[in-house]
């Protein structure tokens, strides 16, 4: 007796776009990560020297005051200087930061994994013990240790970062193309004689790229948290460059008199990596074709849920 599971045309129809469509969350973790990667590059061409711009008579100026014009909405700095266009401005950096590192470690660690675990054996061996090396000290720990003997600097901190990530997408990569080395359609491919690397790039990266795409985005909340934390303990990015967590940092000096010059920084940060988060589990859900159907319901029934217009033939 078999089963046959017929999805409903309209299903297999839909689009990423749609699906994005219903999701208002994820709409809006959109928005907000357009804004802020728009801001960021765009931000510092139109602001020009205004945020390194000192005003020393309106020091710790409040926010929420138009007085001085709207780049001063968030307020001022102990220098005078626009809260405002020091956000947008830090914006870059930190994205400079936290993006390099994020694909660094995705390419490296995803083509390292996929290689191992395709391959097994040895390759496998050497490769798992390497990244239990790396993951034996704790990233931000090991960021501690290499940035105090070198120069701290934004290069410096996205090869340590990068490095210290790499593992996770290797093990990740490893295992699932461990699994696929055994299916029938890449062993039919081997007895065409595909070779190894075309095997991968056809077969099973495809199938291991959705996973990995969802550690990507989750990772880059973290890779931003631990540029933030570096520069808040001051080992991370030096002025006259600045950073969310720089900004923190240097706000927490005045945070009973002047509260925005921290938490604002901090607000931004929250935000960002929130809606990273956000859009990393909707991705989750519409990578994979066993559970993007859960999209097209209502929110309110995605939980214990199965598609609507299913047939059951016996």
């Amino acid at each position: 007796m078999t089963s046959l599971v017929e999805a409903p045309p309209a299903a297999r129809r839909i689009t990423w776009w749609r699906l994005l469509l219903r999701d208002r969350f994820a709409c809006l973790a959109v928005v907000i990560l357009v804004i802020v990667v728009a801001g960021a590059v765009v931000g510092p061409i139109l602001l020009g020297d205004l945020a390194v711009k000192q005003n020393l008579r309106a020091v710790n100026r409040p926010p929420f005051s138009l007085d001085d014009g709207f780049a001063f909405v968030l307020g001022s700095d102990s220098l005078g200087r626009s809260l405002l266009a020091r956000l947008i401005v830090a914006s870059r950096t930190t994205l400079s930061v936290a993006i390099p590192a994020v694909v660094i470690s995705l390419v490296v660690g995803s083509v390292w994994g996929m290689w191992a675990g395709y391959h097994r054996g040895w390759r496998e061996n050497v490769s798992m013990r390497v990244a239990d090396v790396i993951l034996s000290f704790p990233s931000l720990l090991l960021a501690v240790v290499v940035l105090y003997v070198f120069s701290p600097s934004a290069g410096n901190i996205v090869l340590v970062l990068a490095i210290a990530r790499i593992p996770v997408y290797l093990r990740a990569a490893r295992a699932e193309s461990a699994e696929l080395q055994s299916r029938l359609f890449v062993d039919a491919a081997r007895t065409f004689g595909t070779k190894s690397w075309a095997i991968i790039g056809r077969h099973v990266a495809p199938t291991v790229l959705p996973t990995l795409f969802t550690v990507a985005t989750l990772d880059f909340c973290f890779v931003m948290l631990t540029e933030s934390s570096l520069s808040f303990l001051g080992i991370g990015i030096q002025p006259p460059d600045m950073s969310w967590g720089l900004m923190v940092a240097q706000g927490r000096q005045v945070l009973q008199s002047a509260w925005w010059i921290a938490v604002f920084p901090g607000v931004a940060i929250v935000v960002t990596t929130v809606s990273a988060t956000v859009l990393a589990s909707w991705a989750r859900l519409a990578m994979d074709p066993g559970q993007r159907w859960r999209l097209t319901l209502p929110r309110s029934r995605r939980k214990n849920s199965r598609p609507e217009n299913t047939e059951v033939r016996a």
